[in-house]
């Protein structure tokens, strides 16, 4: 029963952070596929929030 991003964004009610940066990553459970991605956006958006 998997959702996709746009039921998840409606469901966690993300349009309504106007002052955060988010972003909502297909992955797969079994193969991992999508994992890295979404971990590599996690990390770019840190190292940038640090440098401000």
């Amino acid at each position: 029963n998997a959702m996709n991003a746009a039921e998840i964004t409606d469901k966690l009610g993300l349009h309504s952070l106007r002052q955060r940066a988010w972003y909502i990553q297909s992955t797969c459970a079994t193969s991992g596929d999508g994992l890295y991605e979404g971990l590599e956006w996690l990390a770019n958006t840190l190292r940038k929030a640090g440098h401000q």
